[in-house]
């Protein structure tokens, strides 16, 4: 139940590319998928043969793009992942790459002559180069272990890498006379999270010189017990370089143990290479404080901010300090929204980033001195990351028909032309369904949005059975995105009508409707869904005798809800990973904080009146309603809402005497990552619906 944004870089960033918990050994090579397809319709074999695109980076001189593309194999139950360039208008693309190894984190040398990445094809993950036409790859590092990311200082003498750094001992150290044993001795929070148990090994930053080369560095967290980037979802974006390669601001929250778990407190701290000192530049801000970047000329630093502690989803404020004078300015008190993947123009005073706004993410302009924001695109699509290539932006973009692809966009127009094309020849030959906003007044007279999803080739004269998308979160924007789980094109290629309600807690709609969740999860939250699916049935092409809802974390939460209280209008259900016994989630989740801020208090804090009403709309005091088929989806190694909430569920169904199905994966975590299992998931997810919402 919280955001997944960036789950697919993070494996690019963090991972060594495992299958089934080993590292990758030597496979066959995995290609562009160069299909003939039978029919115009999308299929899951097709979505899955998609490349995925992604981690874009423009040339110093604004002059080429370098960029990765995953490729997966359904046979080989994998992925390869490799790299490209071309000129910043899209001609003369070169594929750099072309080995069964995964190549990532590519980044340019700062003299712009050089690409720089990681790859495992000398047996451990290290660094090499080559030139932009792909000739000359070298290996340039020689680090024990390993390392899992790089950044160049500004003047390319420099480097500073992260590591997985053993700081705590294991059971093996500890009893050196039991080197076959896997028992854990815990003693205390937090001993897992997300999708790893805590293994006492932590990122760390190092920094060394650049010679042509590296073998080792120092270590700038000593020997700590914490992680920066911060694990799972933190990345590079969370290390910065200042611009006289001088210093390295990073994000770190330097706690252990119960602390750790129930706060949200980390912060940005300033390292000074010749002086070896740490300055914490945002201490007594108690939230999240992440993604440091410096202006051109070095006199300031920005980062985002949370203002209230403990709250994951809190808007995402941009902050200014001076570093000569540590005057602190507060830019963007006006705009209700959370900025992202800031870029400077040259001049230091204006810059661009992404944000969300109404279910949209877009292109905006600020100027820090004024303070004044403009939007730079509009449109139904979501814009993931922007950079300066000359007189041009270089963007990446999706939308709910379409998977990431590379935009050059006019900063004046905001008129985006097409460069990478890396899918054409599959879309060339789909017929896409057709997406459509509508508003819909909630129970408290509020209008949300709802995103419609129309079968290909869509016939209004028809009636068609339609499924409910339950988002996720609770929190989190629900734009037009492209997911290879929950895909909107797919599911309503299926032939159904799909609907994917904003509903209270969404974000990108004001802070104010995004806090409405919290604390109420059962509340208006819920109203809103049976609102949304109300409006849908009132239209003369859906049948209102065959509709679904389906959802995965809080959207498998939702779905329970429903499941006791949606007073006949359901005629099948799908929860993937959701929360079924709210106390039960509470004692048996990992990060603390996430579940004490939306229910407002622990199980046992009786006179508690806010916690006491959560707790009380918890699925499971409803299950006496229960009387429509469900399915339940999970995950063996989801730590975040843990697999025996889905099994309690299918459980209770089952001794209802309700038709129900649970399809369980053993290597899967809160998400569903591997080829096969991913087909296997819209397979089943397909056949549920189809048995209980079409005429057979």
């Amino acid at each position: 139940m919280k955001k997944t944004v960036l789950l697919l870089s993070i494996i690019g960033i963090f991972g060594t590319f495992q299958v089934n918990g080993q590292k990758e050994e030597a496979s066959p090579l995995i290609t562009k998928k160069q299909l003939i397809l039978s029919s115009d319709i999308m299929t899951p074999e097709v979505l899955w043969s998609f490349g995925r695109l992604g981690d874009v980076q423009v040339s110093p001189d604004g002059q080429k793009i370098l960029y990765g593309v995953s490729y997966y194999s359904i046979e080989q139950n994998r992925s390869n992942r490799e790299l490209f360039v071309m000129n910043r208008d899209g001609s003369n693309k070169v594929q750099l790459t072309e080995t069964p190894q995964n190549e990532f984190n590519a980044i340019w040398h700062p003299d712009g002559e050089q690409i720089v990445y990681i790859s495992s094809a000398s047996g451990s993950l290290q660094a090499w180069e080559m030139k932009a036409d792909g000739s000359g790859k070298t290996q340039i590092s020689d680090v024990e272990g390993g390392i899992t990311g790089l950044v160049f200082s500004p003047d390319g003498t420099k480097v500073l890498y992260t590591q997985e750094v053993q700081v705590v001992k294991t059971t093996q150290d500890l009893h050196p006379d039991l080197q076959k044993s896997d028992g854990r001795v815990i003693n205390d929070l937090m001993y897992r999270h997300w999708n790893t148990w805590e293994d006492g090994a932590y990122s760390h930053i190092f920094f060394a010189q650049f010679d042509g080369s590296f073998s080792g560095g120092t270590d700038l967290m000593l020997d700590e017990p914490y992680d920066s980037p911060m694990k799972p979802f933190g990345g590079l974006e969370e290390v910065a370089w200042s611009p006289d390669s001088r210093s390295i601001a990073y994000t770190c929250k330097k706690m252990t143990g119960r602390d750790y778990t129930f706060s949200t407190d980390s912060d940005i701290f300033l390292y000074y290479l010749e002086s070896d000192e740490t300055t914490n530049l945002t201490e007594g801000m108690p939230g999240y404080d992440r993604v440091p970047f410096f202006s051109p000329d070095g006199s300031k630093i920005y980062w985002h901010s949370m203002e209230r502690a403990g709250y994951e989803a809190d808007k995402e404020r941009l902050f200014e300090m001076n570093l000569t004078t540590a005057e602190l300015n507060y830019l963007t008190p006006d705009f209700d929204y959370s900025p992202f993947g800031e870029t400077w123009m040259d001049d230091g005073e204006n810059l661009y980033f992404v944000c969300a706004v109404n279910s949209e993410h877009n292109i905006y302009k600020m100027n820090v001195k004024t303070t004044d924001i403009t939007a730079v695109t509009e449109g139904m699509h979501d814009y993931h990351s922007v950079a300066i290539a000359g007189d041009k932006l270089i963007a990446t973009r999706v939308d709910m028909s379409k998977p990431q692809e590379i935009y050059s966009v006019d900063p004046t127009t905001g008129e985006a032309t097409e460069l990478s094309y890396e899918n054409k020849h599959l879309l060339d030959q789909l017929t896409m369904p057709k997406v459509e906003k509508r508003w819909v007044t909630t129970v408290d007279n509020k209008q949300m949005l709802v995103w419609t999803i129309y079968p290909p080739h869509f016939d209004k004269n028809k009636k068609y059975p339609a499924v409910m998308f339950a988002t996720g979160g609770p929190q989190g924007v629900l734009g037009q995105f492209w997911s290879y789980r929950w895909n909107m094109s797919l599911m309503a290629s299926f032939d159904y009508v799909v609907i994917a309600p904003a509903r209270r807690g969404v974000s990108s709609h004001g802070q104010l409707w995004t806090d409405q969740v919290s604390k109420d999860n059962s509340g208006l939250a819920m109203q809103d869904l049976l609102a949304a699916v109300d409006d849908i049935a009132a239209e003369p092409y859906v049948n209102e005798e065959r509709l679904g809802a389906v959802g995965a974390s809080f959207g498998g939460f939702s779905v329970n809800w429903l499941a006791g209280n949606h007073e006949g209008r359901f005629k099948a259900f799908i929860s993937h990973c959701g929360v079924f016994h709210e106390a039960l989630m509470y004692y048996t989740t990992e990060e603390m904080f996430f579940q004490h801020w939306e229910t407002g208090g622990a199980p046992w804090d009786k006179d508690n009146p806010v916690a006491m009403n959560s707790y009380a709309g918890s699925p499971h005091h409803f299950v006496e309603n229960w009387d429509t088929p469900i399915m339940f989806m999970q995950g063996e190694h989801d730590y975040r809402i843990p697999y025996t909430q889905g099994m309690a569920g299918f459980n209770t169904a089952q001794m209802l005497g309700i038709p129900s199905r649970m399809v369980f994966f053993p290597s899967e975590t809160h998400f569903v990552l591997k080829p096969q299992n991913g087909i296997l998931w819209q397979r089943e997810f397909k056949s549920w619906l189809d048995e209980w919402l079409k005429d057979n």
